[in-house]
């Protein structure tokens, strides 16, 4: 499947990616994941929708931000859209 990140999570992601070791049944891509906040729980879900090829779009912004986001991808015929509120790192 295909992932999209885009702003300041792609070098949290990348990071995380360079020091990320499979434990416990995740993966780099799951451990870069679970590094900013996305429960694991959802990790397996988002996993499982990569390897049935479908796309991964991760963005990261205010709340009305988020909720414009959801909304374009909800009426654009997205199959799933799920928000997550974490607290990232600020360096």
């Amino acid at each position: 499947g295909h992932v999209m990140v885009f702003g300041p999570l792609v070098s949290w992601m990348i990071g995380a990616l360079e020091n990320a070791a499979v434990v416990g049944g995740i993966s780099a891509l799951g451990a870069g994941l679970r590094s900013i906040g996305i429960p694991k729980t959802s990790i397996v879900d988002y996993e499982n929708a990569l390897k049935a090829s479908k796309f991964l779009v991760i963005a990261h912004g205010t709340t009305d931000e988020v909720a414009k986001a959801k909304s374009i991808l909800e009426t654009s015929g997205a199959t799933k859209v799920n928000t997550h509120e974490t607290q990232l790192p600020t360096n």
